[in-house]
């Protein structure tokens, strides 16, 4: 049986034109290596989806898993459960806030950024909310109504209320300058100046990646979530971070507001919670705001909020990341990972590689002065682009891509060497589809 054309005949792949597809048949994956059905081996430097934090096959997940399944695999969210109550305290435990905090569980981040909008909008009592341009958010309705780019045109007409900013870019600055300082400085001025136009009193929370996920790992400059919190806290106006890619040890902290010293007022979650291996998303809620749903029926749920099955995965991939110490392992490794990535911009089409913790972006473009883009933004792969990502599979690697960027955040897990051989293949990729193309 051809289980390759199986699937492309009867699978519809997320985001892409279906007819092109010719990707590996994975099926199988240990540590940071993937298997495809005739035997070839792949170095996942994008840890899938950036979720598979502790590696592929690791025995603790899965050993939770299988003793929960043969235990309770269902139970209705209406009832209390063992491993929910133990997840939420650990959870809790995690979060920033003093005073304690609350988590309601979902079956995905896409549905925990959907709720959290609606917490906020309950919260407050305010409509409006503000996200920014080149974010992320989920593919749902509400989510994607907060997404700043293509994958929202879909949905659209969006939900009302939810208005867009630019967020700083310094790489490519959408307020000329080149200046980290004066970006952040313009970045919030443009953000007071939004505020002002849509009525601060109507906004009831601004949501953020606190580093700027599948668009492309922008790290904001110094004193801009500051400020953002600062704006926040003077309007009355709730921060949410979206944590669903930077959290559980992907820029070297539990959490990017732990990392990174901004405390918002809810933080949603996904992906890394369970390592990706069973699909488990959630909204943690500082108590100050959690206690008011102690008299007021909680405003969504789901059948599968806090799936039993997921919730013991969750449970072991926290035990796992404290016990291997991956938290801060990222960080810790982080000179390293900058080093071993910084040979990359003598490629000619690498006009910057960022990032911090495990978590890097590699921009590619056409010229450097120009910095044109090797693949145009809100448009599908150019031919260049689609040639690099065949390459890379020949050569071995799985490395995520959107527009003109390459996700480089291996899971956490990954041995020095295996990186500098991740790093070497996509080097070797870089140099052939170079030559070819010109």
């Amino acid at each position: 049986m051809d289980l390759r054309a199986l699937h492309k005949r009867h699978v519809l792949t997320p985001w892409v034109a279906q007819r092109p597809l010719d990707p590996p048949l994975v099926v199988r994956g240990e540590g940071v290596w993937l298997w495809d059905a005739e035997g070839r081996r792949y170095l996942d430097l994008s840890a899938g989806l950036v979720a598979v934090n502790l590696g592929h096959g690791h025995p603790r997940l899965s050993r939770a898993i299988a003793e929960q399944a043969a235990t309770l695999a269902y139970a209705a969210p209406s009832l209390f459960h063992d491993k929910r109550a133990l997840l939420g305290k650990a959870l809790s435990d995690l979060a920033p806030w003093p005073e304690g905090a609350r988590v309601f569980f979902t079956p995905s981040g896409a549905e925990a950024n959907e709720d959290a909008l609606k917490f906020v909008r309950h919260l407050t009592g305010r409509f409006k909310v503000l996200a920014a341009y080149r974010s992320f958010h989920g593919a749902t309705h509400g989510a994607a109504a907060l997404t700043g780019e293509n994958r929202r045109w879909p949905a659209e007409p969006a939900i009302p209320g939810v208005v867009h900013f630019f967020a700083p870019y310094p790489y490519r600055s959408p307020f000329y300058t080149e200046d980290p300082k004066e970006e952040a400085e313009r970045a919030l001025e443009h953000l007071e100046r939004v505020l002002l136009h849509e009525d601060p009193k109507r906004v009831a929370a601004i949501f953020l990646e606190p580093v700027v996920g599948s668009n492309g790992v922008i790290v904001y400059p110094a004193g801009y979530l500051e400020g953002v919190r600062e704006i926040c806290d003077r309007h009355g106006i709730l921060l949410v971070f979206d944590e669903v890619m930077t959290g559980f040890g992907r820029v070297g902290a539990a959490l990017a507001a732990e990392r990174l010293g901004v405390v918002p007022d809810l933080i949603t979650f996904a992906k890394g919670v369970t390592s990706a291996y069973v699909p488990l998303g959630g909204v943690l809620v500082r108590e100050g705001l959690a206690r008011a749903f102690d008299e007021t029926p909680l405003p969504t749920g789901h059948t599968y909020a806090g799936h039993p099955l997921a919730v013991a995965a969750g449970l072991a991939a926290l035990e796992a990341y404290r016990e291997e110490g991956l938290f801060e392992r990222a960080r810790r490794l982080e000179p390293f990972f900058l080093e071993a990535l910084r040979p990359l911009l003598d490629h000619p089409w690498v006009g910057e590689v960022r990032g911090l913790g495990a978590f890097y972006g590699v921009e590619l473009v056409r010229d450097k002065g120009t910095k044109e883009p090797l693949s145009p933004w809100h448009a599908p792969f150019s031919p260049p682009m689609q040639a690099l990502l065949k390459a890379l599979f020949r050569e071995g690697v799985y490395v995520l891509a959107k527009h003109n960027v390459l996700i480089v955040a291996p899971p956490l897990t990954i041995r020095e060497e295996e990186f500098l051989e991740g790093v070497e293949r996509l080097s070797r990729a870089l140099r052939r589809v170079e030559v070819e193309v010109g």
